[in-house]
């Protein structure tokens, strides 16, 4: 058996050792520190030791974890500059009104958070009074991702400032009035403020970084130079377990975005208890940061901890704070003086003597209050540090008390999360500690009254005096959008009009050539951003490498394997593509940063998104609604689409269902469009939309989501005809009748008309053909681009006609007048086209791929389904027999004909 106290093999056996004496002398050293003066004090010299070979540019892997105490030490911190005195007011005033806020809207049952903003309002206040830039300076100021739960105290600052008044904090979670403030931080609903959602746990975070990325991309491509902008993102110790929090640290560290700091309040608890109850998650979070390559910077703790420090000349006190579990901290926050001799001093003879040099009073400032999140110097200290740090992103672990000056009924309490108010005589308690000037006589009727000093009040004057000093108002976000972009030359759309030919071409390559031309354009070009997550070749999008090149803030420092071929990959400090790696995640937060650039910097650009489609909306969908609330403009692009289109992947490449998701989100404008055509008129009108001239009541903060297929096929030409445009963008026209398509069906044969979307169109024409031939039937053929435009126009006119107005749903007046029954098909599960069921006056069936996808040819999974030609026809056939159009038998003897 191995004996686990042997020294075991490293790197460095593999390495010769060329004086192996020195080696040994070393070794010796090292072995009589720990035993004449203990293990702790040979480690305490190892890690200075390696600390100085860091700082002398000597090449050895980094500690991931240092002692549980404060990264800068006091002797090291720089003086606090302003008034720290006024500032403390102003925090005062802040968390009171933070706390009130909540309070008074807890009697209408709206809830919200008070303990969250009360562990973290120092670290708010002191950005905002010192770092924090605005958007009225030079650039576009920072960038803010304040932490959800912490918004009652970004209001009650507004408040301070005169941006909101009573009656706004008054309607708190009350939005209907249509004078209320939204929960947490939505743009959509507060756009004059709000610029991030950041409530969705881990979105924040990931967003953040790609953010950070997206201003170093608009630098280097020199559409604007934002390299004064700093990203802050504040975050909670909890939200670091989900996985999207982390999972672009390793971005971040390789392309040293030291524009870009993390704040974490560690304040040890989540929204059930503590985050890690018998661990450390402050020194958990340092080494998995300093593993990304972060530089990490720990305040853990206030100056009352001083004292305790000077006095622990043997080590004690750092071994035991870094032994003790966080719930244990916890617990020492509720408990006397006594209990904390007992329990923390008492476990070391080397502490129980520094115990008998501390009165209970010092025990409890340390214990109870002094933290170093609670203290401006230690935060200012912190932020100095990190705007001042190059070449690596910077987070700090900011360690506080959750409900801290809420009174020992909130403090540390698990529960602390769920309670929504303070009662009147907690409040006085609150209003004393903080030393407000509210009287007993403001508490009228038992509600607790809003503080504020003044308009004119020294308090008022010299936050305004930081923030104009700092470059306005923060947070804030800038509602107007720049002059509308001019549109693409027509020449790019109308190349697609006239059709392939006999050529096949798979509606994705369609896409790809149009946005191929489209970046060429000499106004427009430069602003698209194209962005894939490591599947461009599978897109046809590889010719784009060369002429476009591939983001990359090193450019490329080798040779590329390909670089003799013609469309070899191209990487460049001001490349255009963002090409992400496997990472669906990534890739929409760069979208994200990118489709709201026209209100975070003033410049719209233009991003498109390619991905599988499967794993567009299934995976992300959370940062779908994201961008919603982030008023984002830009085209998504599900591509391989449909159920039985991507031969062979099977179940979980097999998308029937990303339409249905897509059509939950109010922002989204889903489109399935079939052909080259189709593409081009969609596209060239979201240009409108988003980015040039809306129409009177479009609503420009909109994306686009179009599916598009791997199947190449003959793309027609584009039928004459008025209106066409209009029905494509509104979701339905008639591409062909039996007549005009030329199939031959006898004199007043029965009527049928089929809708198909994407490329299930293509089976429809095929059943139009076999319907005339075979069984005497003519079809006309109808194009649904969009099965959710149609519902959406449709329940706007049904909301119109309760408001008194007369208005017909447009897919009703598509179909006025044609004859027979409907029957829609779709790649796509039935739910889909169904979604516009209810708005049709004709008799209604409809055919999807419902179920999981499989593995097998396309015409085998067609068949699988019901939804090749030949089941259209007999579900056709099955339609017109129930209206007794065709005979019963007809129906029977199709069936066994087409071997279904």
């Amino acid at each position: 058996m191995t004996d686990p106290n042997a020294i075991q093999p490293s790197a460095l056996d593999q390495l010769p050792d060329r004086d192996p004496e020195e080696t040994a002398e070393w070794q010796a050293s090292l072995d009589a520190v720990a035993r004449e003066a203990g293990p702790h004090r040979a480690a305490y010299l190892m890690r200075r030791t390696l600390e100085r070979a860091e700082a002398g540019g000597i090449a050895l892997p980094k500690l991931l974890e240092t002692d549980y105490v404060n990264t800068i030490p006091t002797s090291a911190e720089p003086g606090l500059p302003g008034d720290p005195e006024m500032e403390a007011r102003i925090t005062a005033w802040n968390r009171w009104n933070a706390a009130a806020m909540v309070t008074r809207g807890a009697k209408h049952g709206v809830g919200g958070h008070i303990a969250t903003f009360a562990s973290a309002a120092w670290l708010y206040e002191t950005g905002f009074n010192h770092f924090f830039k605005g958007k009225e300076g030079d650039g576009s100021g920072d960038q803010l991702y304040i932490q959800g739960h912490a918004s009652p105290g970004i209001y009650a600052r507004a408040f301070l400032d005169g941006r909101l008044n009573e009656a706004h904090l008054d309607n708190f979670r009350q939005e209907a009035g249509g004078n209320g403030l939204p929960s947490y931080p939505h743009p959509r609903r507060l756009p004059w403020l709000w610029e991030f959602p950041t409530v969705s746990m881990g979105l924040g975070p990931l967003s953040a970084i790609y953010q950070a990325r997206f201003n170093r991309y608009l630098t280097n491509r020199a559409i604007k130079d934002v390299s004064a902008s700093h990203v802050w993102a504040f975050l909670g110790d909890g939200e670091m377990d989900e996985p999207e929090s982390t999972a672009a640290l390793a971005l971040a560290a390789r392309e040293e975005l030291d524009n870009l700091t993390f704040v974490i309040n560690c304040n040890l608890q989540r929204l059930d208890g503590p985050v890690r109850a018998n661990f450390k998650i402050v020194q958990e979070l340092e080494a998995q940061f300093r593993g990304a390559g972060w530089n990490v910077i720990k305040t853990l703790w206030g100056t009352a901890w001083d004292e305790l420090f000077q006095l622990d000349t043997t080590g004690a006190l750092v071994r035991r704070l870094r032994e003790v579990p966080d719930a244990q901290i916890q617990t020492y926050q509720t408990r006397d003086a006594a209990y904390i001799r007992a329990d923390f001093f008492g476990k070391d003879p080397a502490l129980a003597e520094m115990a008998k040099l501390l009165s209970d009073d010092k025990i409890l400032e340390c214990f109870h209050l002094s933290r170093g999140g609670h203290e401006a110097r230690k935060v200012y200290a912190a932020y100095k540090a990190a705007v001042e740090h190059k070449g690596a992103p910077t987070v700090i672990l900011a360690q506080t008390v959750k409900g801290h000056t809420l009174g020992e009924g909130f403090a540390s309490k698990n529960a602390n999360h769920q309670m929504k108010k303070l009662s009147v005589d907690e409040f006085k308690t609150m209003r004393d500690l903080l030393e407000l000037p509210i009287k007993d006589s403001d508490f009228t009727d038992g509600v607790v009254p809003y503080g504020h000093p003044g308009a004119d009040s020294p308090e008022v004057r010299y936050l305004q005096e930081r923030r104009a000093a700092l470059g306005g108002p923060a947070p804030a976000r800038r509602t107007h959008a720049p002059a509308p972009l001019p549109a693409p030359a027509e020449k790019a759309f109308a190349s697609f009009d006239k059709g392939s030919g006999a050529q096949s071409v798979a509606t994705t390559m369609a896409f790809v050539r149009l946005v191929k031309d489209l970046v060429r354009d000499k106004e427009t070009g430069k602003r698209w951003v194209p962005i894939v997550p490591d599947e461009a070749r599978t897109f046809g999008m590889e010719s784009l490498f060369p002429s476009l090149g591939i983001y990359s803030p090193k450019g490329q420092t080798y040779e590329p394997v390909d670089r003799d071929q013609l469309m070899y990959y191209k990487e460049a400090k001001n490349g255009q593509i963002l090409n992400e790696g496997i990472t669906e995640a990534g890739s929409m937060a760069d979208f994200i940063a990118a489709s709201s650039a026209y209100a975070t910097h003033g410049e719209a650009m233009i991003p498109f998104y390619i991905f599988y489609s499967m794993f567009g909306w299934q995976r992300t969908a959370d940062q779908m609604w994201q961008l919603g609330d982030q008023l984002g403009r830009g085209f998504l692009v599900g591509a391989t689409a449909g159920r039985t289109t991507l031969t062979g992947e099977g179940l979980q490449h097999a998308d029937g269902h990303s339409p249905v998701i897509a059509a939950t989100n109010p922002a989204a404008l889903t489109y399935d469009p079939a052909f080259a055509y189709e593409i081009a008129v969609i596209v060239k009108d979201g240009l409108r939309r988003m980015y040039g001239e809306a129409k009177p009541g479009e609503d420009q903060n909109v994306f686009y989501y179009l599916t598009v297929y791997n199947e190449p096929m003959p793309q027609p030409a584009k039928p004459a005809g008025l209106g066409i445009d209009e029905g494509i963008v509104k979701g339905l026209y008639r591409f062909n009748t039996a007549e005009s398509a030329g199939v031959t069906a006898p004199a007043n044969a029965p009527r049928i008309q089929l809708l198909g979307s994407g490329t299930a169109i293509h089976w429809t024409l095929e059943a139009q053909k076999l319907l005339a031939e075979e069984w005497g039937v003519a079809a006309d053929v109808w194009s649904a681009t969009s099965w959710s435009e149609l519902r959406r126009d449709a329940l706007e006119a049904d909301a119109a006609l309760l408001r008194g107005e007369e208005r017909v749903p447009f897919v009703r007046q598509a179909l006025q007048g044609a004859e027979g029954p409907v029957l829609a098909v779709s790649d796509y599960m039935r739910q889909v086209p169904d979604q516009i069921a209810q708005w049709v006056e004709q008799d209604w069936s409809s055919l999807g791929a419902d179920g999981f996808g499989l593995s097998d040819t396309r015409e085998a999974a067609r068949r699988h389904f019901g939804v090749d030609a030949e089941s259209i026809v007999v579900a056709a056939l099955a339609q017109l027999a129930r209206r007794g159009e065709v005979k019963a038998t007809a129906v029977k003897e199709a069936r066994e004909k087409y071997g279904l």
